[in-house]
Formats: structure tokens, C-alpha cells, sequence
């Protein structure tokens, strides 16, 4: 441990005091968490079990969702179980292993929708080559630099917050350990750590954001030579492939491009990409893509309308009528 060190654990004050509101959080969360774990877990298994979705861009996205899932359960369940606790604590070597874990996971998340830009940027505007540019050892690749690149991120984070010394106040503001809440709570002035802390996470979103919309932008404008069918489904894979860009940078880039402060704001934002972002990307790569819908339709044999209950009622209806005609 850190020099010093007398901190075992740490009081996490969480999102709310108000009980009332803690019992609504809870309810919410849990069902916010259910959700996300059924969602990336039914895109994983369709995606594995599927013969039509071979392509890389579904390589990546199953990888995407399992990460979605394990990132999901490192922070949420801790936070469903505190609502209902009075005393939150998190003893000092599970709030590292937390910290350690959302930032793995998150820096994989980043540097692997940096791979499915690229995928989409070779599908869109080298669709010749595709086959020979994607193959599966670039894939493979491409997720093992990811996950050496946000293990090294991690690490380095790690090693900062173990060489501080904490040696008196232990309550977080916040409902996960995370890098600023921490650097306020340590016995040292923790300005340089907290410039490099800057450096190393939020550097790497804003540069990995702007040239994600840059390579979106570019891929947007070659669309111009495709034809009405190929610029629909083109427009429509990258239009939700920037959308999740969007909800994660965004939050991210607003917690990490600043000065070591906490804001009260923070937990709300804190929220959108370590719990919301996470449910949200299985429903838009799902309901935006028609052949993960399709291969959902025949392996788990229902019908995904996002139509209301008529939608089925009347497709029921026409299915007894050609049915009818058939037999005559």
C-alpha cells in the first residue's frame, strides 16, 4: 500500500442521502441493470451462434457487449447494494480493484470503437478490399491492442493511486472509486498527479473523439459515389455507431479534459457512461441494424417490433390469411 497509509477503507456517500430516494434509485438501477445484462448478453450469443453475422463489424460488436456486460457488473451491483445500505463502505483494495477495472474496461471500450470505425471506414469506402483488409488476424489484432493499450492505461492510474498517502479523511463524495474523488482525499498535494491523470485519460478520449469524428466525417462524404441502397445502410450503421461514440466520449471527456475538481454535477454524469451508455448500445446497434434483427428473429423466434401490440395483431392476421388462401 501507499506510504503511510492508514486508510482501509473508504465511506462512499453515493447518489443520494434522501431514503425515499435511495428506494426509487434502487428500483430503477436494478431494472437499468437487468436490462443491460440481457441485452449485450442476447447480442453476444446471437452474434456466436449466428452463421450470417461472420462479418467483422459483428466480431467486434459481440466483443463490445461482453465488455458492456462484465463493465456493467464491476460498478452497478455495488451500487444497487448500497442503496439500500445506510453505512456504504468499499474496503481500500476492493475500491483499487474497482477503479482499476473501470478504467480497463473503459479504455477497451474506447480503443475498440476506434476498431470499428476503422472496420467501417474499409467497409464504406474500400468495399473491394474489405474481405482482404478485415480478415480475422487484423481483427484478432486490433482487440489485442486494445486490450494491451487500456491494461497499460490502467496500470499506470493504479500505480499513481497506490503511491499516495491517505491518512485521514475516507468519505467519497461519489458512488465509485474513481480517480478525482480519490486525488481530493489523499495527505499530499496531488496538483502534478492530477495534471497527469488529465494526460492519461483525457488526452487519450479527446484525441481518440476528434479523430473518430473526423474518420466519420470522412466516411460520410465518400458516400456521395454509393448508390440509394448502399448510402441507406451505410448512413444507418455509422449513424449508430456515432451516436454510442457520442454518449461515451461526451460524459468522459467532461470528467477527465479538467483540473483535479468535483463538481456536484459529477455523479449524474458519472451515471451516463458507467451505467445508461452501457444499456443503451445493445438496443442501438440492435433496432438500427436489420440483419441483427433478423438473425434474432430466427434463433430466438420472436418477433422484435418496436411497432405496438397491433403491429403483431396484424401481421397474425395476415399470416391466418395467406394461410386461408394457401389451403383453397
Amino acid at each position: 500500500m501507499g506510504h503511510s497509509n492508514n486508510v482501509t477503507e473508504f465511506v462512499l456517500l453515493g447518489l443520494t442521502q434522501d431514503p425515499e430516494g435511495q428506494k426509487v434509485l434502487f428500483i430503477i438501477f436494478l431494472l437499468i441493470y437487468i436490462v443491460t445484462m440481457v441485452g449485450n448478453l442476447l447480442i453476444v450469443m446471437t452474434i456466436t451462434v449466428s452463421p450470417s453475422l461472420y462479418s467483422p463489424m459483428y466480431f467486434f460488436l459481440a466483443y463490445l457487449s461482453l465488455m458492456d456486460a462484465i463493465y456493467s457488473t464491476a460498478i452497478s451491483p455495488k451500487m444497487i447494494l448500497d442503496l439500500l445500505c445506510g453505512k456504504k463502505t468499499i474496503s481500500f483494495p476492493a475500491c483499487m480493484g474497482q477503479l482499476f477495472i473501470e478504467h480497463l474496461f473503459g479504455g477497451a471500450e474506447v480503443f475498440l470503437l476506434v476498431a470499428m470505425a476503422y472496420d467501417c471506414y474499409v467497409a464504406i469506402c474500400k468495399p473491394l478490399h474489405y474481405l482482404t483488409i478485415m480478415n480475422r488476424q487484423v481483427c484478432i489484432l486490433l482487440l489485442v491492442v486494445a486490450w494491451i493499450g487500456s491494461f497499460l492505461h490502467s496500470v499506470v492510474q493504479l500505480l499513481f493511486m497506490y503511491s499516495l498517502p491517505f491518512c485521514g479523511p475516507n468519505v467519497i463524495d461519489h458512488f465509485i472509486c474513481d480517480m478525482y474523488p480519490l486525488l481530493e482525499l489523499a495527505c499530499t498535494d496531488t496538483y502534478f498527479i492530477g495534471l497527469t491523470v488529465v494526460a492519461n485519460g483525457g488526452a487519450i478520449c479527446m484525441v481518440i473523439f476528434i479523430l473518430l469524428l473526423i474518420s466519420y466525417g470522412v466516411i460520410l462524404r465518400s458516400l456521395k459515389t454509393q448508390s440509394q441502397e448502399g448510402r441507406r445502410k451505410a448512413l444507418s450503421t455509422c449513424s449508430s455507431h456515432i451516436t454510442v461514440v457520442v454518449l461515451f466520449f461526451v460524459p468522459s471527456i467532461f470528467m477527465y479534459v479538467r483540473p483535479v475538481s468535483n463538481f456536484p454535477v459529477d455523479k449524474s454524469v458519472t451515471v451516463l457512461y458507467t451505467v445508461t451508455t452501457l444499456m443503451l448500445n445493445p438496443l442501438i446497434y440492435t433496432l438500427r441494424n436489420s440483419e441483427m434483427k433478423n438473425a434474432m428473429e430466427k434463433i430466438w423466434g420472436t418477433k422484435l417490433t418496436t411497432g405496438r401490440i397491433r403491429t403483431c395483431v396484424h401481421s397474425e392476421n395476415t399470416l391466418a390469411n395467406s394461410k386461408a388462401t394457401h389451403r383453397q
